[in-house]
């Protein structure tokens, strides 16, 4: 049995409680999140929901300052509360619209060739 206590997030702690600030979702929460109304439609992110699946990616010590930086600016600037997990899963959702759309002209491929 682990003897360390476990702590609420800063999400947890500066959540908005104002009825007008509720249509941006508490991500740091513990709580089960609601089923989708919907399946998600192709190309979209699966947003916050409970996901089944895992996948483990290894990223840079400067990616992880980006996304966290952008994490926090449409915290600030924008007034959405996304998670790292959301931002990346919309920027793979983008990511791979573009390429379905645009295939060979896709940035998904000019980049991916170029490295």
């Amino acid at each position: 049995m682990s003897r360390r206590v476990s702590m609420p997030a800063a999400d947890d702690l500066f959540r908005p409680t104002a009825a007008s600030l509720q249509a941006v979702p508490n991500l740091g929460s513990t709580d089960p999140a609601p089923a989708p109304a919907a399946p998600a439609r192709k190309g979209a992110s699966s947003g916050r929901v409970r996901h089944d699946e895992k996948m483990t990616v290894y990223i840079t010590s400067d990616e992880l300052m980006d996304i966290e930086h952008t994490r926090l600016v449409l915290r600030r600037e924008h007034g959405i509360a996304a998670d790292r997990g959301r931002v990346v899963r919309e920027a793979v959702a983008l990511v791979l619209a573009e390429f379905e759309a645009h295939g060979e002209d896709s940035a998904l491929v000019r980049r991916l060739r170029a490295r």
